[in-house]
């Protein structure tokens, strides 16, 4: 299992918008930053602001769509690096990871959205 690197792991604390980009969870910072000030993300059971700092040991709450993460905060780092590393900088609760797993089965298990469609819409079908 590869290890983060002393250079990149940051000193204690990072903004939480950095530090959800850097551990994959958004592609980009602006992402990140723009979920946690929609109420997408919680720290400690709280709202905040995307320059509020996490730290080694906090918990965060993310929600996207219909899934949600429970995930414990166990490093932080300054820069993105490859997946592997950045699943090292967190841990997920088994009954989170369930949980999100049942809810991505059920999706899967349904049908298609565009299952009752049939060929192109015309003037007829209102679309």
């Amino acid at each position: 299992m590869a290890s983060l690197r002393d250079a990149d792991r940051a000193p204690g604390r990072v903004r939480i918008d950095k530090w959800l980009w850097a551990a994959r969870f958004y592609k980009t910072r602006s992402l990140a930053a723009r979920a946690v000030e929609g109420g997408k993300v919680k720290l400690n059971s709280e709202r905040v602001k995307p320059g509020k700092e996490v730290k080694s040991g906090d918990e965060l709450e993310l929600r996207s769509g219909e899934l949600q993460w429970l995930i414990e905060v166990r490093a932080v780092a300054l820069k993105r690096g490859p997946a592997a590393e950045a699943a090292l900088l967190y841990a997920e609760g088994e009954e989170s990871r369930a949980r999100r797993e049942h809810m991505i089965a059920m999706r899967r298990a349904g049908p298609h959205p565009a299952h009752d469609t049939h060929g192109r819409p015309t003037s007829a079908t209102g679309a």
